[in-house]
């Protein structure tokens, strides 16, 4: 237990390191609560009594939130982070209110929608911000896997306490209770968060050269993992959908938080084992395996007969989850340049958020019509695609190529090493340099 304990505790302990890290996870909280909270209150026979709906609702926030965060990030990353974040926190939490008032008054859908798209539009991606903090304050490339770990083993403490928090809050108290929790969460531990100068990165500046950057989604390995992320967000946010109305067909929707909770507990797990040891598997393999593991497991939620089965299930095929998702940001710290590293990360969470919207949109129709098994059939699909993606890149890989053109803003190519980049070098060597303004490609 000793050696699982210590190299956590040793990046707490350096200089406003647990601080930023406390008030990240408590501003977290609405990442778990808001797509959820939006499912039970428009789905709730007091208000819209409509999954399809909920879904859409849900899906429009989320996909706001995508297009929007890493336009966000990249304005963080050259303004700093308080200065953008404290009016986009101020604004989003106020749509959010409005969305939940509107919602409990039975306004007009086309409302909802509105409303929703404000909310995620302007919520921004805590997690990158605490994770580029990390990146300056971590020695060096073992002590921020470790680092990358605890904040993914703190993601999976939001999405076990969080669902919970939400479906108890909704069907107990009222169907917008869970969502008010989750406006208190954000602004106390963002504020909170923003307040912390000392630790905060220094801003790039705006560019003064006039040369446009190259978009790192011009990198087939970034192309690579949002596509993956996208799956994986899809196999989450179906997911979420199937088990709501799964518990609520079975006479027990209030535990379908419990249930959810099932699923971010073994990826708790699975991320404190993964962060606490040395791997010499390189990134890639890793990510790959984790991704695989992940998809096979998924398709046993379909199976489920009862919700203490599905809940067994959740438990065992969540320990793959953390890990994933742990590799995926260390795969983005090689890749992209160091000035732009809160826009790479967002755009990790970017695609996750495309995924559970896309997710969630597909199985609300198909689960009012269906049933709850339906839905799951949505995540068993985004696993296979996911395995498939996965494999070629795989194959790609392993032929070896040693560059790739990647094109400048004014049409001309320069030549981006990549290659074996986060594949072949020691998990303990030094990151390679980010003077650079395009990604790096570590995926040939």
């Amino acid at each position: 237990m000793r050696h699982v304990a210590n190299p956590y505790r040793q990046i707490l302990t350096k200089p406003g390191a647990w601080q930023f890290s406390a008030a990240g996870l408590l501003a977290r909280f609405p990442i778990s609560m808001v797509g959820i909270g939006i499912v039970l209150m428009v789905s709730d026979d007091r208000l819209y009594a409509s999954y399809g709906l909920a879904g859409q609702v849900s899906a429009a926030y989320i996909i706001a939130q995508a297009i929007a965060a890493p336009q966000i990030a990249k304005l963080i990353d050259r303004y700093g982070q308080a200065r953008v974040m404290r009016p986009a926190i101020a604004i989003s939490m106020s749509g959010l209110a409005v969305l939940a008032f509107a919602a409990t008054n039975l306004s007009p859908t086309f409302v909802l929608f509105a409303l929703a798209v404000v909310v995620g539009a302007t919520l921004g991606s805590i997690g990158s911000l605490v994770r580029t903090r990390w990146n300056a304050v971590a020695a060096d490339s073992k002590e921020l896997h470790t680092a990358y770990s605890l904040e993914s083993v703190l993601d999976e403490v939001v999405f076990v306490i969080g669902p919970v928090l939400a479906t108890v809050l909704a069907t107990s108290v009222h169907p917008t209770a869970g969502i008010v929790v989750a406006i208190v969460t954000c602004v106390v531990g963002g504020y909170w968060f923003l307040a912390q100068r000392g630790t905060e990165p220094a801003p790039s500046g705006p560019r003064t050269d006039g040369v446009r950057r190259t978009s790192l989604l011009r990198s087939r390995a970034m192309g690579v993992l949002v596509v993956v992320f996208i799956c994986m967000g899809a196999i989450f946010g179906a997911t979420d959908v199937a088990t709501v109305a799964f518990a609520e067909e079975v006479g027990n929707k209030g535990l379908a938080g419990v249930i959810l909770a099932c699923f971010a507990g073994g990826s708790l797990v699975g991320g404190l084992f993964y962060g606490a040891r040395d791997w010499k598997a390189s990134l890639w393999r890793r990510f790959a395996i984790g991704t695989v593991a992940l998809a096979v497991g998924v398709t046993m939620f379909f199976f489920a007969s009862s919700l203490l089965v599905l809940a067994a299930v959740m438990l065992v095929v969540g320990i793959a989850i953390a890990p994933t998702l742990i590799t995926g940001n260390a795969l983005v710290q090689a890749i992209v340049p160091r000035d732009r590293l809160t826009e790479g990360l967002t755009w990790i969470g970017t695609a996750l958020g495309v995924g559970v919207a896309g997710g969630s949109a597909v199985a609300g129709p198909l689960i009012d019509v269906h049933g709850s098994h339906s839905g799951f059939l949505v995540s068993i699909g985004a696993g296979a695609v996911a395995v498939v993606v996965t494999v070629v890149a795989m194959a790609v890989r392993s032929r070896g190529r040693l560059t790739t053109p990647v094109p400048e803003a004014d049409g001309e190519e320069v030549a981006e090493p990549h290659g074996e980049l986060a594949a072949t070098a020691p998990e303990d060597a030094p990151a390679p340099s980010r003077n650079e303004d395009g990604p790096r490609d570590v995926l040939p």
